[in-house]
Parts: structure tokens; C-alpha cells; sequence
């Protein structure tokens, strides 16, 4: 049971990397992030309720509509992007048609907006706009380690594409270890390896490759000892 437990989540990993590098549709999961966290304290207890409740109309009267309202606008693109339509998607040219750039600048403060950005970014990189597409994909947070892998290494990409060879290896590096998920581990040690090794950085890479050798053998298929070998030569 474990073992398919764990072939399940490699899975998913795997299905996630490559969701988001074909600039395939996902379903979006907005959830409420309001925390209560107040301790009943004698001093300064009135001052304390205030916060809370501030705290509270603020996630309830203010931020809310605005995840309504940025989930429409976010779909809206979504589906532009789904028929081919990308640079409708993109948008952010007028109130009517706000796409991801105009989500994201109306609404950047909420989760949606935020992924907005993120898929502004993906578009800017494949129009090789590659700073832009840097500016853009930076602006994104998320409390998932699988998506923030993802952002530092589309970020890598742009870097690779604006000839900041060893900034793209330091961000490869970054989302190797930014994910417990394996196979996300995996994609970026790999992609940093190489990166690496097309530096001459070879004892770099040789750690790389060898950190693939030592924890992701299921994934590699044993190409990893053939870099190994290059390190050697190349």
C-alpha cells in the first residue's frame, strides 16, 4: 500500500512539472487563508479585538469580493488561453478584455492574482520576452513548493535566454531544493547539472549528476552516469 502510495505521488509530481511547462489549463484552488491566532491577554485586550475584527472585515468585506471578482477575470483568460487565443489572454490592454496582465495589476494582493502573474510570465517567455517574463513570474508566491520549483525554474529559463549563464544556475539550484516532491527534485537537479556542465563547471555538475545517482535512479533511467563520464572529458 505504501509502495503505491508513493508511485501515486511521483506521479503527480511528474503530471504537475509538465502541466505547467506546456502551458496546459489548471484547476484552480481558491482557499481562505484567514487566521485567527489571538491570545486573550489582560493588557491591551481592547486593542487586540480590534485587530481581530479589522483583520476579519478586511479578509470578509474587502479581500473576498476580490477573489470573486479576480477568479472571474483569471477564468476568463484562462479559457482565451485554452483556445490558442494568447495574446487575448495576455491582455492587460483594456478594462474590458483585462486578461492575466490586467488581473494581476488590479488584483495582485489575492492568491488569483498573483497566479495571474505567473501566467503572464509563461506567455512573455514564449513571445521571448524574457525579461518581462523574469519581472512577471518574480511577483509570483505561493505556500506550494511544487509551484514555487516551478517558478524559479522558468526563471532559470529566462536567465539562460538573457545570457546570465551562472545567475540561471544559481536559480536551477534554487528549484532543485525548493520541493519535497521527487520527481520536481529530479527535473531541476538535472536541468542545474546541465546548466553546469555547459559552464565547464564540471565538479558541479558531477555533484548534480551524482545527487540524481544517489535518490532518483527511478526517474533517470541510468543517464545520469553517463554526465558523470562527460565531467570527466567535456
Amino acid at each position: 500500500m505504501a509502495n503505491q502510495h508513493n508511485k501515486n505521488h511521483d506521479q503527480e509530481g511528474k503530471e504537475t512539472v509538465e502541466f505547467f511547462k506546456d502551458l496546459d489549463k489548471e484547476a484552480l484552488n481558491i482557499e481562505s487563508f484567514l487566521e485567527k491566532n489571538a491570545r486573550t491577554l489582560s493588557i491591551g485586550f481592547a486593542v487586540l479585538i480590534l485587530a481581530v475584527l479589522g483583520w476579519f472585515g478586511y479578509q470578509q468585506f474587502i479581500l473576498g469580493p476580490k477573489n470573486e471578482e479576480a477568479t472571474t477575470s483569471y477564468l476568463a483568460a484562462q479559457k482565451n488561453l485554452a483556445d490558442g487565443k494568447e495574446d487575448i489572454a495576455l491582455g492587460g490592454k483594456s478594462v474590458a478584455n483585462p486578461g492575466f496582465m490586467g488581473t494581476y495589476e488590479e488584483y495582485g494582493s489575492t492568491k488569483v492574482g498573483k497566479l495571474s502573474a505567473y501566467n503572464a510570465g509563461l506567455i512573455e517567455f514564449k513571445k521571448g520576452n524574457y525579461q518581462k517574463a523574469y519581472d512577471l513570474l518574480d511577483k509570483f508566491s505561493s505556500a506550494n513548493k511544487v509551484l514555487v520549483a516551478l517558478k524559479y525554474g522558468a526563471m532559470a529559463d529566462c536567465l539562460s535566454n538573457l545570457n546570465k549563464a551562472d545567475d540561471a544556475l544559481s536559480m536551477a539550484d534554487k528549484a532543485s531544493s525548493a520541493s519535497d516532491d521527487p520527481y520536481t527534485s529530479y527535473y531541476f537537479t538535472k536541468k542545474a547539472g546541465m546548466l553546469a556542465l555547459a559552464l565547464k563547471r564540471n565538479a558541479d555538475a558531477k555533484k548534480y549528476f551524482s545527487t540524481i545517482d544517489e535518490k532518483y535512479q527511478d526517474y533517470d533511467n541510468g543517464q545520469s552516469d553517463a554526465f558523470i563520464e562527460m565531467t570527466k572529458y567535456y
